[in-house]
């Protein structure tokens, strides 16, 4: 029955973690001094933002992945703390998010499109894709392991 109740919450998830995920690049579009023309979520394929003014391209591209990892686990933190029933549901989705944001960023070196693509173009080096890739991807999967276990049923 949990299987199934994870099957059906990963379409929301996923538009819940492309909607966090591009309120990144929206944040750190806003602290450089760019400005957000455009952010596309849709049904069905992958979130877009798109900037009329970007004058630092690089910061911006790193808000997506950055803020789309930092806010759901700063989430799971404010769950344990404040509703502890809650605290597997938001384990699952932060690690989602961890997952997804480091699949995305640290496969970007091999990627033709997409922020891993702009992180590059822009000088970022790919060690820092690749990085950050490892690690979101990993604390994302002890998240996962973690709400398996009975440490968050108490």
């Amino acid at each position: 029955m949990r299987r199934l109740a994870l099957i059906l919450l990963l379409y929301p998830m996923w538009v819940a973690m492309m909607a966090v995920h591009e309120a990144g690049h929206c944040l750190n579009a806003c602290f450089s001094g760019g400005r957000v023309e455009s952010v596309t979520l849709p049904l069905l394929g992958f979130s877009r933002t798109d900037l009329s003014r970007n004058p630092h391209p690089q910061f911006v591209a790193w808000g997506g992945p950055l803020w789309g990892v930092l806010i759901p686990v700063a989430l799971l933190l404010l769950t344990r703390l404040a509703l502890p029933r809650a605290a597997r549901a938001a384990a699952v989705f932060a690690g989602f998010c961890l997952v997804a944001n480091g699949a995305y960023i640290g496969l970007g070196p091999f990627m033709t499109a997409g922020d891993g693509h702009d992180l590059l173009r822009h000088g970022a080096p790919s060690w820092t894709l690749i990085l950050f890739g490892v690690t979101a991807f990993s604390a994302g999967l002890y998240l996962w392991h973690r709400a398996g276990s009975s440490s968050l049923r108490k």
